[in-house]
Order: structure tokens, then C-alpha cells, then sequence
């Protein structure tokens, strides 16, 4: 019984070490965050980058409520220094967010299908020298 015991906990304490770490959460922009809890759908997602400009339309599911979701982006990007211009909501399309800063506009669409949350991120920045410019 001892032995039982003692491999037990071995095996235990062996599969709690070996579990995975949390998974970071995909964003082309380094200053839009991700809550945790969305998994990025790359299927349904589009990056395009040229030499001055960046755009990116990417889809996000999980299973969190989308007011809840709706506050924590928009708390979260105003810390990143995201200006928010407005919020509208609507019964039948969910919730949508904008956002600019400098050089770049973000819309954030929020809304539930029949088992998951969606968000649909879309991004745009001017990079290189266009970005320069409007310094």
C-alpha cells in the first residue's frame, strides 16, 4: 500500500510538472491586447502588410460573455493609449467598439453565434515612412 502511495504521488507530481503553459494569446499588433479565454481563428482571419501600410481583419472564439468581454477590451486598449471614439450595441450584431491612435484605427465587433463568442478585430497602421510622417 505504501508503494501504491508513494508512485501516486510520484506520478502526480511528475504529470503537474509536465503540463503545458498557459497559451499567449496571437496578436499582430503589439499594443492590442488579447483577453484570455479567445482562441485566434486563423481560417477566417486576413493580414495583409505592405511597405507602408499594415492591416489585419482576425477572427477570435471563446466562450466568455460578451459584456464582460465588451469592458475588458475597451479598459484594456485605453491603457495601451487607444483613444476610444464609440460604442454601439445592438440586439441582433452585438457590440461595436472604435478606437484610434496614432497612425493607426481599430474596430472591435463582439457578438455571440449559437455556442461560441466572436470577436472580429480590424486593424490598420502605417508603418515605414508614412508613419513618419504623421509624427
Amino acid at each position: 500500500m505504501r508503494r501504491f502511495l508513494a508512485l501516486s504521488v510520484t506520478v502526480l507530481a511528475l504529470t503537474a510538472c509536465a503540463s503545458t503553459p498557459p497559451k499567449v494569446q496571437r496578436s499582430e499588433f503589439e499594443d492590442i491586447p488579447v483577453p484570455k479565454g479567445l482562441a485566434v481563428d486563423l481560417n477566417r482571419s486576413t493580414i495583409i502588410e505592405s511597405p507602408t501600410v499594415k492591416a489585419a481583419r482576425i477572427f477570435y472564439k471563446g466562450r466568455i460573455e460578451p459584456d464582460s468581454l465588451a469592458v475588458a477590451f475597451r479598459t484594456t486598449l485605453e491603457a495601451n493609449g487607444w483613444k476610444h471614439l464609440s460604442s454601439t450595441t445592438s440586439s441582433d450584431k452585438g457590440t461595436t467598439q472604435v478606437y484610434e491612435k496614432q497612425g493607426s484605427s481599430l474596430q472591435v465587433l463582439i457578438y455571440e453565434s449559437w455556442y461560441y463568442t466572436w470577436v472580429e478585430m480590424s486593424a490598420t497602421r502605417m508603418v515605414g515612412t508614412a508613419s513618419a510622417s504623421l509624427k
